[in-house]
């Protein structure tokens, strides 16, 4: 792939569509590319979450948090791990590829290198995350009156 492909995967994905280009260029050539083989883990449930991942090619399957549920498969331009971006953690599932996938990872470090570098970047971020936070509200104070009947 070359830049102005990664460029564009990177501008359809969740958070980053609001980047202006010389943003997504700085993601571009400072973030960490990995290859992966079909059935390569990316990550275990509960290692270190220091960075989100952008999917560039192929399938990723992120096991099912709870028994019964389906399996999310994160295909070309899915952010995979957002809150790492900002900050660390534990991975809250198992990733691995299905079939050879590469993805990028963004460190936090990284984020906040383009986000200090671009501050219209960074209010886009904010605002963003705020409209996030705001529809988690809404939906937990449904499940709160669902419970109360």
């Amino acid at each position: 792939m070359g830049l102005d492909d990664d460029i564009a995967i990177l501008a359809d994905a969740p958070l980053f569509g609001f980047l202006d280009r010389d943003a997504l260029r700085l993601l571009t050539f400072a973030a960490e590319r990995r290859e992966l083989a079909d059935g390569d883990l990316l990550f275990a449930r509960g290692d270190p979450a220091d960075g989100g991942f952008v999917v560039m090619s192929g399938t990723i399957r992120l096991a099912p948090r709870v028994a019964d549920a389906e399996p999310v498969r994160a295909g070309r331009s899915a952010l995979i791990g957002q809150l790492a971006l900002f900050v660390r953690g534990t991975r809250p599932t198992e990733a691995r590829a299905e079939g050879a996938a590469e993805v990028m990872r963004i460190t936090p470090t990284l984020m906040r290198r383009v986000l200090e570098e671009f501050p219209a970047a960074a209010q886009s971020v904010y605002d963003t995350l705020a409209i996030d936070l705001v529809d988690l509200v809404t939906d937990l104070d449904r499940v709160r009156v669902l419970l109360e009947d």
